[in-house]
């Protein structure tokens, strides 16, 4: 980590213009023009993105919101309410992508559409109350909810695009602070005994390709070579074997069978911050302590194994 250069410096290095946050530079990309063509793509994606990396069943068109808002307000049940309060979310979440599609497609016929529009309210007024259910809404691992995801469609519509990329480099760079985080603790707590001697070098390469993921867009030229890498170092790292100063010991065994598992908890959880691009604090924070846990005992109550989607 570099010291005294201050968020948001933007340097060329290497040809390549980057942006420093959270003590790492990254990838910058050109800003579209701040156009409602341009918002509505960028909403567009960003649902999706958002609908991609949460639990199942949530991606209800927006024609059916009436029928969503009934059944979340009717459920007495805590557990389904939470569900069917999601499932509310995402039919607000399209019902304004839905109207911001038609605003466009009205101003591409001359019309002029003003921020103070009845639709433009209607639409702002759809995602705020979506982002206002966030706590409902868990991660498609289960594991956690994601604001920072959820929130993004709403600061897309609300803010200038500029101001919106510029805070996705912070959020981008939080992740890659929570893949190391997360590669730290694999090395420190499981690298450090000897069935596991020599998995450093992999974790540290591993985590090194997260990064760039991160930092890349699916329309980067590079996707291809990067996405790949990750997706077989992944792999190498899943497949790392522990040895055994006796192999007939049940107590290695099992020792060796919770250091496999954590280390696949701990690759999958890193796709998943890599996938979003945001920071999961609370799952990393949870799986460090695992980590420590299996330092000081052996065995520990690990997280199901989640393959990457």
């Amino acid at each position: 980590m570099e010291e005294n250069i201050e968020p948001g410096t933007i340097r060329v290095i290497n040809g390549q213009t980057r942006i420093y946050q959270e003590g790492y530079w990254i990838k910058t990309y050109p800003v579209p023009e701040d156009t409602l063509l341009a918002k509505k793509r960028l909403i567009q994606a960003l649902t999706r993105r958002l609908f991609n990396h949460t639990e199942h069943g949530l991606n209800v068109p927006g024609n059916r919101l009436e029928e969503a808002k009934a059944s979340y307000e009717q459920e007495t049940d805590a557990a389904k309410k939470r569900v069917k309060g999601a499932m509310y979310a995402g039919a607000m979440f399209n019902r304004a992508t839905d109207i911001f599609t038609k605003l466009v497609e009205l101003q591409a016929m001359g019309v002029h559409i003003s921020s103070s529009n009845d639709l433009m309210r209607e639409c702002g007024r759809c995602l705020q109350d979506a982002l206002g259910l966030s706590r409902l809404v868990l991660h498609r691992s289960g594991e956690e909810g994601i604001d920072e995801l959820w929130g993004e469609p709403f600061r897309a519509f609300s803010i200038p695009i500029d101001a919106f990329y510029e805070s996705r480099y912070l959020k981008i760079g939080q992740a890659m602070r929570d893949i190391d985080r997360i590669a730290d603790a694999l090395v420190a707590y499981i690298g450090c005994t000897p069935m596991f001697a020599g998995i450093e070098g992999i974790v540290r390469e591993f985590a090194e390709v997260a990064r760039l993921k991160t930092e890349t867009l699916r329309t980067d030229r590079d996707i291809f070579d990067v996405w790949a890498a990750m997706v077989t170092t992944g792999e190498r790292l899943a497949a790392f074997k522990p040895s055994f100063s006796d192999p007939e010991s049940e107590a290695e065994k099992r020792k060796a069978s919770f250091g496999t598992q954590l280390i696949c908890n701990g690759r999958d959880l890193i796709f998943y911050v890599t996938r979003a691009r945001v920071a999961m604090p609370k799952s990393t924070q949870e799986f460090i302590e695992r980590c420590q846990v299996y330092a000081e005992k052996g065995i520990v109550d690990v997280m199901p194994v989640h393959l990457p989607a």
